[in-house]
C-alpha cells in the first residue's frame, strides 16, 4: 500500500474574482503557501473547493493547474467523485491522464445507493485509473455511512487504499486501508490510532501547528486542545464559508463563495476572527 501523498493534507478552497470565474494566479498563490505552512498534499475539486458548483471545465482546468504547479514535494489528489458513477468514473479517468497522484471518490450521496449498488459503483470507479483511491465517508453529506467492516470489502478492490473517515463514530484502523481524518478535530485521534494525517481545512490558517502534531507526538494533545477554539470557529457554519472567511481576514486568496452558498455572515465572521485573534494569527497576513 502506498504512503507517499501525505500527512498533513489539505482540502484546499477554489478561489474565484469578484466576477465569480477561477481565480487561476491566487490558486497557486495558495498552494505555495500552504506548502510553505505544514501542508504536504492537497485535495483539489473537493467539498471545500466547491465541486458542486464547478463545471467540469473549471474541474478540470483546476486539477491540470494543480499538477503543472505543484510545490515540490507535494501530492496532488483528485476529488471526482460523484452521485452519478459514469461521471465518477469519467472524471476519475480523465483525472488520471491529467496526473494526479491520487484520487478522492466520495460515497454516491443524494441518491443513497445500498451495498450492492456501492460495490458496483466502486467496481466502475476501479477500473478508471491505475492510481490510489481514497474513499470519502462523510454521512453527515451523503446520508449513506460505510461501516468499517464494509470498508474492508471495499479495500479489496484494485486501487482502493485509503479511507477518508468523516464519521466520528467508526474512526478505527481498516484492513487493507490507510486511514486518514476527515475532520480536523480528529486529527490528534487518528494519529494516535496510527493513521496516516488527516484531509483537512484548519490547515489553511494553522498548518504548521497541525504539521507540528504529526512531528511532535508528545506535543500532540497540547497542540490539539489550543486549537479547539479554530476548529469551532471553522465549523461555525458551512464549510468552505468559514474558511473563506479566514483567509480574507488573513490577506490570503479566497474570494466569494458560489450560490447556493454565501458570503459569512456579521456574526460568523466575527466568531473567526476571534479564534484568529486569539492564535495572534491575522499580525501574518501576506506573509
Amino acid at each position: 500500500m502506498s504512503t507517499s501523498l501525505g500527512s498533513i493534507i489539505t482540502a484546499v478552497v477554489t478561489p474565484f474574482d469578484n466576477q465569480g470565474r477561477v481565480d487561476e494566479s491566487g490558486f497557486v498563490e495558495l498552494l505555495r503557501f500552504l506548502a510553505a505552512n505544514g501542508s504536504d498534499g492537497f485535495v483539489v475539486c473537493g467539498t471545500t473547493g466547491e465541486a458542486a458548483t464547478l463545471s467540469v471545465d473549471e474541474h478540470l482546468g483546476l486539477i491540470e493547474l494543480a499538477v503543472a504547479s505543484r510545490p515540490e514535494g507535494t501530492s496532488i489528489i483528485a476529488g471526482a467523485g460523484s452521485n452519478d458513477t459514469r461521471h465518477a468514473a469519467e472524471m476519475t479517468a480523465r483525472s488520471t491522464e491529467l496526473g494526479a497522484d491520487a484520487i478522492l471518490s466520495v460515497t454516491p450521496y443524494y441518491n443513497r445507493p445500498n451495498r450492492r449498488g456501492i460495490v458496483a459503483h466502486y467496481e466502475e470507479v476501479v477500473k478508471a485509473t491505475d492510481k490510489p483511491i481514497i474513499l470519502y465517508n462523510i454521512p453527515s453529506r451523503t446520508g449513506t455511512n460505510l461501516p468499517n467492516q464494509f470498508l474492508a470489502e471495499l479495500a479489496q478492490l484494485d486501487q482502493i487504499e485509503f479511507v477518508k473517515q468523516a464519521n466520528p463514530d467508526d474512526v478505527a484502523q481498516v484492513d487493507g486501508l490507510g486511514l486518514y481524518a476527515g475532520n480536523d478535530d480528529m486529527l490528534a485521534e487518528v494519529l494516535d490510532l496510527g493513521g496516516l494525517g488527516g484531509i483537512l481545512v484548519a490547515s489553511h490558517v494553522v498548518g504548521p501547528q497541525m504539521r507540528q502534531m504529526v512531528e511532535q507526538p508528545q506535543l500532540r494533545t497540547e497542540i490539539n486542545a489550543s486549537l479547539a477554539e479554530i476548529y469551532a470557529a471553522l465549523g461555525v457554519t458551512t464549510n468552505p464559508i468559514p474558511v473563506k472567511a479566514a483567509l480574507s481576514l488573513l490577506g490570503l486568496p479566497s474570494g466569494p463563495l458560489r450560490l447556493p452558498l454565501v458570503e459569512a455572515s456579521r456574526d460568523e465572521r466575527a466568531v473567526v476572527e476571534a479564534a484568529l485573534n486569539n492564535l495572534g494569527l491575522p499580525e501574518r497576513a501576506g506573509n
